[in-house]
């Protein structure tokens, strides 16, 4: 399959304005790292400025994925541009630090995500629960999205996170089975990523959420498998993105599809497959507003994870074969 051109509909605002700045300040001030900077995402400009999602969704103000354990990678997958090797200690002030950065920038909602880091006897699973933590005594209010690693599949490491709980645990595939390698580094896999993702789901009354990213060469049936598998593990949040080539040394992109594509597999997912919520653009990212705009409506109401799953159900159409 040869490289694709990038089209002239997949563009983002650069950013700027006086929330983008004081985010900025204010983690530079906590000696923090953000997913957004690091793996250059392309909604920088829109979360950090609080203005209104592409899909129109209302911006309640900046928002920011904090990047937990430093700013290099345990393990070298080819579709980010996070930097690989050359781990640090743990700075054992990041929980409080974060917390005072939330306060600082008034987030309501935050996420959380993290490096890999497979040199921890822990994997960093105990560190990332303390910040939960921290964050939830200081801000008793505030609703904790996680994105978290796979923990090479130990239930016990993963346990750590769920006694932790936040209000939002997810973990990403990435892609559809037969690409997990060479997309993924060798120690992640699709089995792996579902099994953490089912572990919530059957241990927990926490919401759930993966993300795939497309444009690695998957054909439509291999999307469609990979959704109804992650619905099989109960997944209850799934979200649909363009893959970017960060530079020339990633992965090349094989294919760009057209919004209008896109707004067919949130159709599937919803309508077709049950899932609570799918966002799904060719912009769209792991940690994306709509999502959290979702899952902030769904429980600020007072309706519980089993409830809203229990509506899922009684609404769910028949699945039919893609």
């Amino acid at each position: 399959m040869s490289r694709a051109r990038k089209p002239d509909w997949l563009k983002s605002r650069p950013p700027s304005g006086q929330e983008f700045a004081g985010i900025r300040e204010t983690l530079r001030e906590h000696d923090l790292h953000t997913v957004c900077e690091e793996a250059n995402c392309p909604n920088l400009g829109e979360c950090w400025s609080g203005r209104s999602g592409p899909d129109g969704s209302d911006g309640r103000g900046g928002t920011a994925t904090f990047m937990l354990m430093g700013d290099r990678c345990s393990r070298a997958c080819n579709f980010c541009d996070v930097q690989t090797g050359g781990m640090g200690a743990l700075d054992p002030d990041e929980p409080e630090n974060v917390a005072d950065a939330v306060a600082e920038i008034g987030l309501d909602y935050v996420v959380l995500t993290s490096v890999d880091r497979d040199d921890l006897p822990d994997q960093g699973a105990g560190h990332f629960a303390e910040t939960i933590r921290e964050i939830k005594a200081r801000h008793p209010g505030i609703l904790v999205e996680v994105l978290i690693p796979d923990f090479q599949g130990e239930p016990k490491l993963v346990r750590k996170i769920i006694d932790a709980e936040p209000d939002v645990i997810a973990h990403n595939v990435e892609t559809v089975e037969r690409l997990q390698f060479p997309v993924r580094d060798r120690r992640a896999g699709y089995e792996q990523s579902l099994s953490v993702l089912e572990q919530v789901e059957r241990e927990s009354d926490i919401y759930t959420k993966t993300s795939i990213m497309l444009g690695h060469g998957e054909y439509d049936h291999e999307v469609y498998q990979t959704l109804a598998d992650l619905r099989e593990r109960g997944v209850d949040i799934v979200t649909l993105g363009q893959y970017l080539r960060p530079s020339r040394d990633h992965l090349e992109v094989r294919r760009y599809d057209h919004p209008d594509k896109y707004e067919t597999w949130r159709r599937v997912a919803e309508e077709e497959l049950g899932f609570l919520y799918c966002a799904s653009g060719p912009m769209v990212r792991s940690s994306y507003k709509a999502g959290e705009l979702f899952v902030d409506a769904v429980l600020r109401e007072g309706k519980s994870v089993a409830a809203a799953r229990a509506d899922a159900r009684r609404t769910e159409p028949r699945q039919t074969e893609s």
